[in-house]
């Protein structure tokens, strides 16, 4: 085990609620909670138990009224003694209580440097510990059921078992060097290799497939509201929350900046971003808002692009419908309360008619449509596979890239006949890329960096 001083952090939310949480974890947790806590002697009850008493100080002045979780190592979170002080929910009443704990010798705990001790202790290996902060982030079910199955270890096993294969047949090929008095020693290695680094790479494949849902997942589908000033894209944005997140006006331009929200339709996490109306305008705070908000919408995954049905097509209109040609995008009638102005023939010769939602925000009439859009465009296709059972975040994606060029260079160097001994070091870094997703083969400073991450407490 790897034995470190006592830590102690506040691991709920600051702030006032019914109840709570200051967490200890190491060698003296046990024997600072005997000393603040006045009730049942703590040092003589069983592991996973719960107790009734009052948090004091020095002077026996009672600090609060708590319930005292006991948790004896190795059967921890971070297979050290923990325990957890359930108080009541004010900032001064946890505040106190951490002082009480500071004071009798624990250091406050660094942002996740719980969840390092059970990673360092093999609690849990790097995935799962990067698992724990997207089901902490998880802005819906299917990213937290995902994160959940990570948190398993589902990742883990794919790497793990695809890193004995390759480690087997390194094995092998040390054998065989070792015995140079057959001719085809070189040639049996160099097909090993082969064989073995595509099979990986496939496999590694496999898994990038899953990199751009995991993210949808992650992230939120970015979904950018587009159109002229007052077509109604604030009104929409108004109606997915279910609050007045933006101001709605009659006056051109109110909305000069972005505003964003997450959100979930049907199951589909949408990370919505209502832009400034796109015009032209020689005012230059709106100005610098429509440059952004041309660049959110070639970035985005989805665009929903807003034209008033109640005016003829303009020019900016026209534009618009050109630029977000080859995006997945839903087009949407506003204003069918008022009489119509486009002429619906001429628009579906230049859209297709499936992308076109007639809608009154106004009158709540079609979003329902809308909803069902989304959920058609993201769910009949690799998104709702149930193949997605962990979230692939940047440095898992760049490690396995990384893994498969330096399998491509092994391949590579087999055909162009390089000796073996030397095709082994971009085998072996394949390796090691592998191992740096789990946490098997890994520096400090990445651990610090990765866990600084976290809130304070976890």
């Amino acid at each position: 085990m790897y034995i470190l001083d006592t830590i102690a952090a506040i691991s709920t939310a600051i702030g006032e609620g019914a109840i709570g949480i200051v967490r200890m974890s190491g060698p003296d947790a046990l024997p600072i909670i005997k000393k603040i806590f006045k009730g049942k002697d703590l040092s003589q009850v069983e592991s996973h138990t719960i107790h009734y008493g009052h948090i004091v100080d020095k002077d026996q002045k009672v600090l609060d009224e708590v319930m005292v979780t006991i948790l004896k190592g190795p059967k921890t979170y971070t297979r050290e003694d923990i325990v957890e002080i359930n108080c009541h929910g004010g900032i001064v009443a946890m505040q106190r209580i951490l002082e009480s704990c500071l004071l009798e010798g624990a250091r406050m705990a660094e942002p996740g440097e719980f969840t390092k001790r059970a990673f360092l202790n093999g609690r849990i290996d790097l995935s799962q510990a990067e698992a724990l902060m997207d089901l902490i982030q998880a802005k819906t079910g299917k990213a937290m059921d995902a994160s959940l199955n990570q948190l398993k270890g589902t990742l883990s096993q794919q790497i793990r078992q695809l890193r004995q294969e390759m480690l087997e047949s390194l094995a092998q090929i040390e054998v065989t060097i070792d015995y140079p008095e057959y001719d085809d020693v070189e040639e049996m290695s160099s097909q090993t290799l082969i064989e073995t680094a595509q099979y990986v790479k496939n496999k590694i494949n496999q898994i990038l497939k899953k990199a751009q849902n995991s993210r949808l997942f992650r992230e939120g589908i970015r979904t950018a509201i587009i159109g002229k000033p007052n077509v109604g894209k604030s009104s929409l944005l108004n109606y997915l929350t279910g609050f007045d997140k933006a101001i709605v006006t009659d006056i051109a331009g109110t909305t000069r900046d972005t505003i964003e929200e997450y959100i979930n339709v049907k199951g589909v996490p949408l990370h919505l971003i209502d832009t400034a109306g796109i015009r032209q305008t020689d005012e230059l705070v709106e100005q610098i808002g429509v440059a952004k908000s041309r660049k959110i919408m070639e970035e985005s995954d989805l665009v929903i692009l807003i034209l008033n049905q109640s005016e003829v097509l303009t020019e900016i209109d026209k534009e618009l419908l050109s630029l977000t040609k080859d995006q997945k995008r839903i087009i949407l009638l506003n204003k069918t309360d008022l009489p119509s102005q486009i002429d619906f023939t001429k628009l579906t010769n230049v859209v297709n008619k499936e992308e076109i939602i007639p809608i009154s925000i106004l009158k709540d009439q079609g979003l329902n449509l809308l909803e069902e859009r989304i959920e058609n465009l993201f769910y009949t296709g690799n998104l709702e596979s149930n193949d997605i059972n962990y979230l692939l975040n940047s440095r898992h994606t760049n490690l396995l890239k990384q893994a498969i060029q330096a399998l491509d260079e092994v391949v590579n160097a087999c055909q162009a006949d390089v000796p073996v001994d030397l095709v082994q070091i971009d085998f072996t870094r394949a390796w090691d890329l592998l191992g740096e997703i789990t946490g098997d083969s890994v520096q400090d400073e990445l651990l610090d960096k990765l866990f600084s991450q976290f809130c304070l407490g976890k």
